[in-house]
């Protein structure tokens, strides 16, 4: 359906052709990403809007509905320091020659602009204005309304929230007398202007009701911040306005330009399987054309060619992951690995991680980290199933950073293996923890499930204390589980099982559920056996033991 008369370039939009699940065709609209011309014939790469990345592929052209063809909207012009949309942007140089300007001639207006620098600012970023802030259209009367942002500066908010999150927060320190500014929900958000010595609490509106749950089961605890459920992670599109300077590997998606933004993986073979990548992974660029990238299952050495494998696997003498095996029953082993002590390994594991997770970025500094490595035996050797690291110290009580089974091995109970493993570590260590968010689909969907099979099933164990209803408070839940309160609660909001009644709080377990939990746990085979694991917790504080 393609017209050759008209020339597609990046950034256009239109319908494409592909099969859903249910093999029928559909046309959904899709962004072009890229063209490229092989055999005289050219091929697009198309990322389907609204669905996930992992579903982008190159079409030809036979697949395009060019009716519906919607060209790339040119940028509008960018406001100048006095927020007039229209005029010429300023170069650096002449934004310097503007400030010098500035603070040798002050005019009266200055004090009263919301958009004027502050004053002794001489030179103000060149890259990168901080002036123009867009604040909300809808204040409270007693707070001044500057101009609004033009169009464009409010289309880069969008496009980049984390960027304009951060600025903002950075012209905040420049410009006390602005009050408020608009949220990503469009909501206005009241700034107070911060005090010396003195720290702002975290927002935590919403959750009164539950701090009394908490009150009123265990009264001799105190009141504790709850934060939105975890369902809600995506409040800020799962992005993180700025990575944390710890071993983070959360990605900052504020920085994703293009060639992240397309697979650059054709095919990997790994031991008897071919995996097709579902995103961009940073292997060497001259391995990218390869028609198939070959990898040694055992040490995860990635080769050029089926005849560099054979060579390598020869003098490779690996036939399990380097570490030391923590767990073993039947064929299922652990191994648990230094980041700092077998580097090249964990530089490996990261690399083949990423083409199939994409909220994480991949650091090739891993001293941080501990990679916990699923495997199944069988006589060749141990093969990989799947993995999760973890920070060795977390401020946060992460007990995952990131968390993998590969595609060959997914939907067969090995996800919630490695989660149900990764909260045992947790009982050893005395900790409650949470995985490090932003979790991916399919990852907020093993969590949820796993928390409440978890969760109900502790409920379900529960027996009447002489003839009175059974109790239980959320604390001694997260004790029993190592699973942290936060979940806890997000996980009982979501199953709905809170009720008030009588002036009280009470969990009811609905027929439906008791059958549906029933249900998942008889098809819950694969099951941790503490007895079998044997680990022993180090203090990483001590820098001796890295």
């Amino acid at each position: 359906m393609a017209d050759n008369s008209v020339e597609i370039v990046e950034g256009c939009r239109l319908p494409v052709l592909r099969k859903n699940q249910e093999n029928e065709d559909e046309w959904p609209l899709a962004e072009i990403l890229s063209v490229k011309e092989v055999s005289a014939r050219k091929l697009y790469y198309v990322h389907y809007i609204d669905f996930n990345k992992r579903l982008d592929e190159w079409v030809t052209s036979d697949r395009l509905d060019m009716k519906k063809l919607q060209f790339p909207k040119k940028e509008a012009k960018t406001p100048t320091k006095n927020g007039l949309p229209g005029s010429r942007p300023s170069s650096p140089e002449r934004e310097v020659k503007k400030s010098l300007d500035l603070n040798v001639q002050p005019t009266a207006t200055a004090t009263t602009t919301a958009t004027a620098p502050s004053r002794g600012k001489t030179l103000p970023t060149p890259k990168r204005k901080v002036e123009p802030v867009p604040l909300a259209p809808q204040v409270s009367p007693v707070t001044p309304v500057p101009s609004l942002p033009s169009s464009a500066e409010a289309s880069q908010a969008a496009v980049y929230p984390a960027a304009r999150e951060t600025s903002t927060f950075k012209s905040r320190e420049d410009h006390e007398q602005l009050t408020s500014l608009t949220t990503q929900n469009g909501t206005a958000r009241r700034l107070i202007p911060s005090q010396p010595g003195r720290k702002r609490k975290a927002n935590c509106g919403g959750t009164d009701e539950m701090i009394k749950v908490l009150q009123y089961n265990n009264p001799q605890s105190a009141s504790v911040y709850l934060p939105p459920p975890e369902d809600s992670q995506d409040s800020s599109d799962g992005i993180p306005s700025a990575p944390r300077m710890t071993g983070s590997l959360v990605s900052d998606r504020s920085h994703d330009d293009i060639v992240t933004r397309m697979k650059n993986i054709e095919c990997i073979e790994l031991g008897r399987h071919r995996l097709k990548p579902w995103y961009f992974s940073p292997y060497p660029q001259e391995l990218t054309a390869l028609p198939i990238l070959y990898l040694c299952e055992f040490c995860l050495k990635y080769l050029k060619s089926l005849k560099c494998l054979q060579r390598h696997l020869t003098k490779c003498n690996l036939r399990h992951p380097p570490g030391n095996e923590i767990y073993r029953k039947g064929t299922i082993s652990f191994f648990e690995i230094d980041g700092r002590k077998n580097k090249t390994y964990s530089q490996n594991l990261c690399l083949i991680a990423k083409c199939f997770l994409d909220h994480k970025t991949l650091y090739y500094d891993t001293d941080p980290f501990l990679f916990y490595v699923m495997t199944e035996y069988d006589p060749k050797g141990f093969h990989i199933v799947g993995y999760f690291s973890k920070e060795k110290e977390s401020t946060e009580d992460y007990n995952v950073a990131c968390i993998l089974t590969l595609p060959p091995y997914q939907r067969r109970g090995y996800g919630k293996l490695l989660i149900e493993f990764s909260y045992e570590l947790s009982k050893v260590e005395g900790k409650t923890g949470t995985p490090e968010k932003p979790l991916s689909d399919l990852g907020l969907l093993s969590y949820r499930s796993y928390w409440s099979q978890t969760i109900l099933e502790i409920l379900m164990g529960l027996k009447p204390d002489n003839g009175e209803r059974p109790q239980i408070t959320i604390n001694e839940i997260s004790e029993i589980t190592s699973v942290k309160k936060e979940d806890v609660i997000s996980t009982l909001q979501y199953l709905n099982l809170i009720n008030y009644y009588k002036g009280q709080y009470i969990l009811t377990l609905s027929e439906d559920i008791v059958d549906g939990h029933e249900r998942a746990m008889h098809k819950r085979h694969l099951r941790i056996d503490p007895k079998c694991l044997h680990f022993t917790p180090k203090d990483w504080s001590k820098r001796g033991k890295w």
